[in-house]
């Protein structure tokens, strides 16, 4: 007895996780049932048991027997499920509507439909960054006409250092770089950050180099063919990494940027009766 609970106990302790599987032999007249454990090596041990199942269980949680309390062994299947039903939330299309300003005393706005389908990690992460709201002031700082116009850099170079280092992996491709698709920038393999742009035209030759759209325009494209292009590619990105907006309103004032960017429902409101 007590040289099985320590040998259980040195095992636990080993692999630092509590495994434990109980096994009922269906003959009452046979040896009673069996304790799994996982030795050193992550390997499923099989020890024989003398004690009543639900002793060793409270034994090996460190705590008294109580007849009345029974094993709660629905709470790992609970916490599946739950994952599962996250997982399905997740994966439904949401919508995220951007108020701007194109020039001074002009604003407008478009509606971006993001789909987790098509890559499931940049969908995510586009909607981490709609949370944070890091994106509020942010500049469309390279707009290339016939191409796209990327922003993603937030205003406070605070900010800006933060989610540099917050790298997250690739998606495959599996929509096409077409006009109006949103899609991440990166600077490498398993390099995107909080960096975007929108494709003005089909940008298909993008495809095969691994930039993955997550979303499209579903409204006010106009707005975003509208956005100014004057700069080009001017702005420097090391800059606004490091002095932020202060850099673009003194070097670039002309610059369209974000006022908001707002999570919206994506099922489409029912007429009052």
């Amino acid at each position: 007895g007590a040289h099985f609970y320590a040998t259980c106990w040195r095992c636990l302790a080993a692999c630092r996780v509590g495994l434990l599987s109980l096994r009922k032999n269906r003959n009452a007249n046979s040896r009673p049932a069996d304790l799994r454990v996982v030795n050193r090596r992550g390997l499923w041990t099989r020890v024989q048991a003398r004690q009543p199942r639900s002793a060793r269980l409270w034994h090996l949680r460190g705590e008294r027997p109580n007849p009345r309390t029974r094993p709660k062994m629905v709470t790992k299947a609970a916490a599946v499920l739950a994952c599962l039903l996250g997982a399905a939330a997740a994966a439904e299309p949401y919508q995220v509507e951007f108020e701007i300003t194109l020039k001074k005393g002009e604003k407008a706005k478009f509606t971006v439909e993001v789909y987790p389908d098509w890559a499931p990690l940049g969908a995510a992460r586009f909607r981490e960054i709609i949370d944070a709201g890091i994106w509020k002031a942010a500049r469309f700082f390279r707009v290339v006409s016939g191409f796209m116009v990327q922003w993603g850099i937030p205003g406070k170079p605070s900010a800006a250092a933060e989610w540099r280092e917050k790298k997250i992996t690739d998606d495959p491709v599996a929509k096409s770089n077409e006009r109006g698709t949103i899609t991440f920038a990166t600077s490498g393999k398993d390099s995107r950050t909080t960096q975007v742009f929108i494709n003005f035209v089909d940008n298909k030759n993008l495809d095969g180099m691994g930039f993955s759209p997550f979303g499209k325009v579903i409204a006010g494209m106009e707005t975003v063919d509208a956005i100014y292009a004057g700069h080009g590619e001017s702005p420097d990105q090391g800059r606004i990494q490091s002095e932020g907006n202060s850099y673009l309103k003194k070097s670039f004032p002309a610059l369209s940027y974000i006022n908001s960017a707002t999570l919206v429902s994506s099922t489409p409101p029912k007429d009052e009766a």
